[in-house]
């Protein structure tokens, strides 16, 4: 069935005047957000939940099939703690159950199956940095496998009875994938459902997710509404590009600013974003007033301010939230050091380059970028080479049939593009 919704695309961090207000509360609620489905449902539960002093359930899963999370997965916490400073039970899901498949949302083939214990190791460091955002100590903190793993076969079939082939089909990434003759696994089926159960166990009033998750998440409103409970609400929040500012925010592509990120390296990533969508990230990743953020873009527009400053105050504002002020301005002043005045890092890694590589006391460049694991490929390698972002000893490499002598090497600072930093050590 077709819901309405609510476009609310408003400005994020809205300072709440009135906590015992439906307006008030709503325009907190539907700051940043994308869709409110069903916005006069929404506006309901708040106006019932201020009636009778009982807060709303808000869920929000998260699936452990890595062990970090990124400022992507901050959005919806961010609009979690929304809920939290208004009063109301916030419920993080550790999806420790349906990681063991992994959301097929968006996804172009089968996720490989996790193994158990991969996605207890993913999961230990999970809710310790999601206190970087919400106040776990007073949050509800879950585990799916709690009413997942126990299900037997005949659970699975009721469960599943619920829903219809055609109804599951309607998810554009898995009709693409079947038109194009990808794998298609019929245990990714079970994922919308999975998550659904949650929805149904937990009673939840409101499910916070990206836009790549409305499928999922009406998918919880149709289950409870099927079980006899009253549906659940659905927000969902723009997805935020990774560092190529091209692609979702994923640590599978290698584009992501992660949570645990060193200050320095946080900051470094965050300044290697194309200018276009660092506003967008002053809108979803800080907590910059959204009229002081319109005023930075405005002087930015007008020639006034240089991209690369605002960019700065983008990237402390960043590294403020997760670690500190006085980290900040550290980091800050280490970026300038390095890029501004053509300084290397006073701190990086030192990497052994064993002589055995060496044919006749010589190595071929690609072969060591390979080595080195900064290209997955030799072909790769040779793009970065042809990109001006191999510099050797501060020199650019701009030879990709180049041999090295150990000579060359030894002891000498390797740079890839702006971030990567070695020192070579040469092994005999």
């Amino acid at each position: 069935m077709q819901e309405a919704a609510a476009s609310s695309g408003g400005k994020a961090r809205f300072i709440m005047t009135d906590r015992n207000s439906v307006d008030g509360q709503m325009e907190v609620i539907t700051s940043g957000v994308v869709e409110v489905i069903p916005l006069d449902e929404m506006r309901k539960k708040i106006a019932r939940s201020i009636d009778t002093g009982k807060p709303l359930t808000v869920k929000l899963g998260v699936d452990p099939t890595r062990p970090d999370l990124h400022i992507g997965h901050a959005v919806p916490l961010n609009k979690l703690r929304h809920f939290q400073e208004l009063g109301h039970e916030i419920v993080l899901i550790i999806g420790d159950f349906t990681a063991l498949i992994g959301d097929p949302s968006m996804q172009d083939v089968t996720r490989p199956v996790l193994t158990t214990g991969q996605v207890e190791e993913n999961a230990r460091t999970y809710i310790e940095q999601a206190g970087k955002i919400i106040d776990t100590e007073k949050a509800r903190l879950v585990h799916n496998s709690e009413w997942l793993a126990p299900l037997d076969f005949r659970g699975v079939l009721e469960l599943t009875s619920k829903f219809t082939v055609a109804r599951i089909l309607e998810r554009d990434d898995f009709q693409r994938r079947y038109r194009e003759e990808k794998p298609l696994g019929l245990h990714e089926f079970l994922y919308p459902v999975m998550q659904a159960y949650d929805s149904v166990q937990l009673q939840s009033d409101v499910e916070i997710g990206g836009t790549d998750q409305k499928f999922n998440l009406l998918a919880g409103r149709n289950l409870q509404r099927s079980t006899g409970q009253e549906p659940q609400c659905v927000l969902t929040l723009p997805l935020l590009e990774g560092t190529d500012g091209l692609k979702k925010m994923s640590k599978s592509l290698e584009n992501d600013v992660g949570l645990t990120d060193p200050p320095g390296e946080m900051f470094g990533k965050v300044m290697s974003i194309p200018d276009e969508i660092m506003w967008k990230y002053f809108e979803l990743a800080t907590k910059v007033d959204p009229a002081e953020a319109a005023r930075l873009k405005a002087q930015v527009e007008s020639g006034n301010l240089n991209p690369r400053d605002a960019k700065e105050r983008l990237a402390s504002e960043i590294v403020t939230i997760y670690y500190s002020k006085e980290k900040a301005e550290e980091a800050s002043s280490g970026f300038r050091r390095v890029f501004s005045d053509g300084e290397t890092p006073e701190n990086m890694e030192v990497v052994a380059v064993p002589e055995s590589l060496f044919n006749e006391g010589r190595i071929w460049v690609v072969d060591l970028i390979v080595e080195l694991g900064l290209a997955p490929s030799k072909g790769e390698a040779r793009r970065l080479i042809e990109g001006g972002g191999i510099y050797i000893g501060g020199n650019r490499i701009t030879d990709k049939d180049l041999e090295l002598a150990v000579s060359d090497l030894s002891g000498k600072v390797l740079r890839k593009g702006r971030k990567t930093f070695l020192r070579l050590k040469i092994n005999t």
